[in-house]
């Protein structure tokens, strides 16, 4: 993953609108992991943003870090294994399809590949 201002798409450097929207253009349809500021992060194909920094993701899955319980669980049964070590614990994940981003929540993007 790479940050989405160094993804392949050349950052505009002079050019006003025209260039911005060509290099938003670039990103259409690619894979996004949008994060979020409660920790939630979002991947999915980019198909529209606007003026405030909405974001429009279609074919989208929601992650979530584990509940306290679930951390707690894992770190039984590794106890129980007689493992050493740190306990590795999945996040959560659900689809959620077609979604909105409100930009104001948005606190890092990345481009997938």
């Amino acid at each position: 993953m790479a940050a989405v201002a160094a993804a392949g798409v050349p950052a505009p450097t002079a050019g006003g609108v025209a260039a911005a929207e060509e290099y938003l253009v670039g990103y259409l349809n690619s894979t996004l992991h949008i994060h979020i500021t409660d920790g939630r992060m979002f991947v999915g194909q980019l198909k529209c943003t606007d003026n405030e920094r909405n974001i429009i993701l279609a074919m989208t899955n929601e992650y979530r870090q584990p509940s306290k319980q679930d951390v707690d669980l894992a770190a039984l049964r590794h106890e129980e294994r007689g493992a050493s070590g740190n306990v590795k614990v999945d996040m959560k994940k659900r689809f959620v399809g077609l979604i909105v981003i409100p930009g104001r929540y948005i606190t890092r993007m990345e481009v997938e590949g």
